[in-house]
C-alpha cells in the first residue's frame, strides 16, 4: 500500500524521532520524563519541581510527546503516526492535522489528570496525540454503513460506536496489563481515550474548515 505524501506528518515524526534519539542515546530518559513529562500533580502546583529546569506545566502536554521510554514505545507510536497521519493529512491538509494533533495531546493529558489529579508519575509518549489522529482516520476511512438511530444522526452513531469500541479496547488492555509485564503495565489508558475522543469530536469541524466555501470569482 502506497501512502500519500504528508509533509506535516513527516516533520512531526522526524522531530519526535530526533528527540527520542538524543534523550535515549545519552541515557537521560528518566531525567527527561521528570522535566518534560506531564505530571498531573503539577497542575495547580507549579512549585512541585522548584529548583529544576523543568518545562512549564502548560507546555508539558506537548513536551511529553517527545519523550519515549524505549525503541518499542517510540517505534510503534511513529509507525501509527506515519500510517494514519499521512492519510489524514491528505484529506484535512497540514494546518488542520496540526491542530488535531495538538488537541489530542492536550485532551490526553486532561483525561489523565481527571483520573488521578494528585499523581506524581510522569506521563510520556505521543500516544495520546496520535490517538486523535487514529480517531479521525477511523472516521474518514471507515467503510461500514451506519444508519441513524431515532434522533441520532448516522454520523453521531458512527462516532459513538467508534468511541465505545476504542474505550473497550483500552479498558481490556488496562485489565490485561494491570500489575504485570514490566513497563507495559504503565500504559496511560485514560490518555489514549481522551485523545481518541478529541479526534472524534474534531473531525467534522476540521472537515468543514478544510472544505469551507470560498468567495467565487465571476468572469
Amino acid at each position: 500500500m502506497k501512502l500519500p505524501a504528508g509533509r506535516l506528518t513527516d516533520g512531526v515524526s522526524a522531530v519526535t524521532l530526533l528527540a527520542f534519539l538524543i534523550v535515549y542515546l545519552t541515557g537521560h530518559v528518566d531525567d527527561a520524563a521528570i522535566v518534560a513529562g506531564f505530571i498531573p500533580a503539577r497542575v495547580g502546583n507549579g512549585g512541585l519541581l522548584d529548583g529544576m529546569a523543568a518545562v512549564p506545566t502548560w507546555l508539558t502536554p506537548l513536551s511529553c510527546t517527545l519523550v519515549h521510554a524505549n525503541w518499542l514505545h517510540a517505534g510503534f507510536n511513529l509507525l501509527m503516526l506515519v500510517f494514519c497521519g499521512r492519510q489524514v493529512e491528505h484529506v484535512l491538509g497540514k494546518a488542520a492535522t496540526l491542530v488535531l494533533y495538538l488537541a489530542g495531546a492536550y485532551a490526553a493529558c486532561m483525561a489523565q489528570w481527571l483520573v488521578d489529579p494528585a499523581s506524581t508519575n510522569p506521563m510520556i509518549g505521543a500516544s495520546g496525540a496520535i490517538s486523535a489522529v487514529i480517531a479521525t482516520y477511523a472516521v474518514l476511512y471507515s467503510r461500514q454503513n451506519v444508519r441513524r438511530i431515532g434522533p441520532l444522526s448516522a454520523n453521531l452513531v458512527r462516532i459513538l460506536w467508534l468511541a465505545a469500541a476504542w474505550i473497550a479496547i483500552q479498558l481490556m488492555i488496562g485489565v490485561a496489563m494491570a500489575g504485570g509485564f514490566g513497563e507495559l503495565g504503565q500504559i496511560a489508558i485514560a490518555a489514549h481515550i481522551g485523545g481518541f475522543v478529541a479526534g472524534l469530536l474534531c473531525t467534522r469541524p476540521m472537515l468543514r474548515w478544510r472544505f469551507r466555501k470560498r468567495p467565487r470569482t465571476v468572469n
